[in-house]
């Protein structure tokens, strides 16, 4: 069992930057992928970004790609996500979820996370 929380979210300004941190218990997290997500208000969860349990894949969403780097520390069990040049369509609660099968590739598939954050609102004003 992994018990992650999310922190960092706020509100800001277009063009602006943020950091999410993704705290997670327990003593297998370094052996989990990792990965972000988001939902709009009247929108379906979106893939933000992913990574491999031994650091060796990233993946990100199109809609991020060049703005947003994910990384993790697995000796404070933390993920991070690094959000630069924010726009307003990127408002959105933000998640942060584990993959326990790790013998299989990284994915951008919400169905394959175990264990999911509470989540954490990201307002981005224009």
């Amino acid at each position: 069992q992994v018990l992650l929380v999310e922190s960092g979210g706020g509100l800001v300004q277009a063009g602006d930057s943020l950091r999410l941190s993704c705290a997670a218990s327990g003593r297998t997290f370094s052996t989990y992928h990792l990965g972000w997500f988001r939902r709009a208000p009247g929108k379906e969860p979106e893939f933000v970004a992913a990574i491999s349990w031994n650091n060796s894949t990233r993946l990100y969403a199109d809609s991020v790609k060049g703005r947003f780097t994910i990384s993790r520390d697995n000796a404070q069990n933390t993920m991070f996500l690094q959000m630069l040049s924010l726009k307003p369509e990127d408002t959105a609660v933000y998640y942060c979820a584990a993959d326990r099968r790790s013998a299989y590739s990284t994915t951008t598939s919400a169905a394959r996370y175990d264990y999911w954050g509470q989540g954490t609102q990201v307002t981005v004003s224009s």
